[in-house]
């Protein structure tokens, strides 16, 4: 989240009123993250966030917040877009849930209660687990198709670009990953995987929690605007290689990660072809993670409030899995 687009006063008071959800109180931008424009937007209705969608389309978006409604409706804590009201005149390219703020793709959702783990401990990835599980289970009437647009493939067409700033050992590295990768997507046991709606960046920082550290309430997941259609182990893998890792080494933190499987599996079990492919997936959670820090590092876009993540954290993850590829399942 970050802030590239300058949204007025005037505008956001004229979406609230479209919406009727009061008056405008207070606008604030937030910092953090790198996609898109966010907001914390206050009314005499409520506390919302504002996100004017920098890359995402018209055309691409209404997957996303339709894919949020859906979890929403049923019991997955999340961001609920806000619709136009029953009857209103629907612009060309919107749709009930997507509005145009300043000539942006725009969707204002409530804002979530709780703050952010970023220390967390069993108890916080028992919660996550269990909720991830719920989350893909209720994906499974889910009728709207959008890829994951960081796949495979764009990880294919990115590589290349970053590759003059790498040097000769991290340039090695990210050939052989992405050639494995590639040999793994082609495999029967990869096209066994049991796929729907994922998240695909459940990171610590887009996870709400109340309560206290030893019994943590989780609140909600939020920042859904790298979902898409793939492999359910996929998110499970991206989830666990930022909640149960020893930051500064990358390795897995072991208590952590069975907590958090543990929890995942007494919901949703996985699938002897998962099982096998878990440690291969938590090599494409990092690779993903890796390249796509490797451009926004060194190929970025001008923001006010924007810091690039470091990719050599991805790096080291990557390099962890690949020497030391865990034992969970």
């Amino acid at each position: 989240m970050a802030v590239y687009t300058e949204v007025s006063e005037g505008e956001a008071a004229a979406l609230l009123h479209a919406l009727n959800l009061g008056e405008l109180t207070a606008l604030r931008g937030i910092e953090g993250g790198i996609e898109n424009t966010n907001y914390f937007v206050t009314s005499t209705a409520g506390e919302w966030v504002l996100t004017l969608f920098e890359r995402l389309t018209h055309a691409q978006l209404p997957f996303y917040l339709h894919l949020m409604k859906h979890l929403a409706q049923h019991g997955v804590p999340v961001p609920d877009p806000q619709a136009k009201p029953e009857g209103a005149r629907v612009p060309s390219g919107e749709d009930d849930l997507l509005h145009t703020v300043c000539g942006k793709p725009a969707a204002l959702v409530n804002r979530l209660h709780g703050k952010s783990e970023l220390n967390p401990g069993t108890a916080h990835c028992t919660a996550v687990g269990a909720m991830l599980a719920r989350a893909h289970l209720a994906t499974r009437d889910f009728d709207r198709r959008q890829p994951n647009l960081r796949g495979l493939a764009w990880w294919n067409e990115t590589v290349p670009a970053v590759l003059p700033h790498l040097d000769e050992a991290q340039a090695a590295l990210i050939r052989g990953e992405l050639a494995y990768q590639n040999h793994v997507a082609a495999s029967s046991a990869y096209a066994a995987l049991p796929r729907g709606a994922v998240h695909a960046d459940l990171f610590r920082d887009n996870v709400m929690f109340a309560g206290t550290p030893e019994q943590p309430e989780l609140t909600g997941f939020f920042d859904f605007y790298f979902a898409g259609v793939d492999s359910w182990l996929f998110d499970l893998a991206v989830t666990l290689n930022d909640w149960a890792i020893d930051v500064p080494s990358g390795a897995t933190d072991e208590a952590r990660a069975r907590a958090l499987l543990d929890a995942y599996q007494a919901v949703r079990p996985l699938t002897d072809a998962e099982r096998r492919l878990l440690p291969a997936m938590q090599r494409a959670g990092a690779l993903r993670f890796w390249v796509s820090r490797l451009w926004d590092y060194h190929l970025p876009r001008t923001a006010r409030l924007l810091t690039p993540h470091d990719p050599r954290h991805f790096e080291r993850v990557l390099r962890q899995r690949v020497a030391a590829p865990p034992s969970l399942t």
